[in-house]
């Protein structure tokens, strides 16, 4: 059972400010980019800026084409086929419905570690961390965003979609756990090349690749969401995976809505209710009962 280091908890807390700053960007990047535009961008942003490194780091791309079909396969597990279903559902559902339905994750990668990741077993710690995450999670939604589960058959399509890019991220991390043993830095070049392939060509396929002009903040947001939100985030993804496991990364569910109400909070003066504070008091506690049994464990 690999055993989460202070540094790992360290890498855990910026990928959730990356990601979690990635709503506010992208809010602002759709100011001036179409979805399929923004999507794109910031993956060839992400891809040149990890591809810059790689060649000032004389690190050369794979040339076997098993490394390149574990990197594709992330491309479209971790990016791909996730953003299409995720965002074709909330079309149709309401936002925090979504977030309670992405909160599933954990467990799809719980059950799936237990199977296929050696020392990653399901124990009752985990089960009962999951469990108090997810009532976190209800909460800071707020139950009533329970009210729309179920409805009508494009309703309950659109839920099922939301679920399967749940299940996509979850497969992504077991598969990222499984493969090859390559550098963070590579791995994720190589991810992001693919994942920007694939969206060029559903871009070309069905809006303008460029839009019909650059205006200056949106153009910025982007470029921070490609540099920060996906370049340096996604090192930072597969480096906590290699070091600490699926299983602990998969907290991450849990952290961004917790980083998403503390900052607005403390940056736009956003006050907190006593549900909000039940609701994040019940998620931490949660996180620290599923890593218990992991802080007894001797790093094999």
């Amino acid at each position: 059972m690999p055993r989460a280091r202070p540094e790992d908890w360290l890498l855990l807390a910026i990928l959730v400010v990356l990601w979690g700053s990635a709503f506010a960007l992208t809010e602002i990047a759709l100011q001036g980019f179409s979805p399929l535009q923004l999507v794109t961008g910031r993956l060839w942003i992400g891809a040149v800026f990890l591809l810059g490194l790689l060649a000032l780091s004389r690190q050369r791309l794979p040339r076997d084409g098993g490394t390149w079909v574990y990197c594709l396969t992330m491309s479209v597990l971790g990016n791909v086929l996730p953003f299409f279903l995720i965002s074709w559902g909330q079309q149709t559902i309401p936002s925090g419905l979504t977030g309670i339905l992405m909160a599933i994750m954990p467990l799809v990668v719980l059950v799936l570690a237990h199977f296929l990741v050696p020392g990653e077993r399901l124990n009752p710690p985990k089960v009962i961390g999951f469990l108090m995450g997810f009532t976190g999670i209800v909460l800071l939604t707020g139950p009533s965003a329970l009210e729309g589960f179920g409805g009508n058959a494009a309703e309950i399509v659109a839920q099922l979609s939301v679920l399967a890019g749940a299940v996509c991220y979850g497969l992504n991390l077991i598969v990222a756990r499984r493969g090859p043993r390559l550098p963070p830095q590579l791995t994720a070049g190589c991810v992001l090349l693919g994942s920007a392939a694939f969206s060029s060509a559903a871009t070309l396929a069905v809006d303008d690749p460029l839009p019909s002009g650059f205006e200056a903040v949106p153009t910025a947001a982007l470029l921070c969401l490609g540099l920060l939100s996906t370049g340096a985030a996604t090192v930072i993804y597969y480096r906590v995976v290699a070091r600490a496991g699926a299983t602990f990364l998969s907290l991450i569910n849990y952290l961004i809505p917790v980083y998403a109400v503390l900052a607005g909070a403390v940056f736009l003066g956003e006050r907190l209710a006593g549900r909000s504070l039940l609701a994040l008091a019940v998620i931490l506690l949660g996180i620290v009962v599923s890593r218990r049994r992991q802080a007894r464990e001797v790093v094999p």
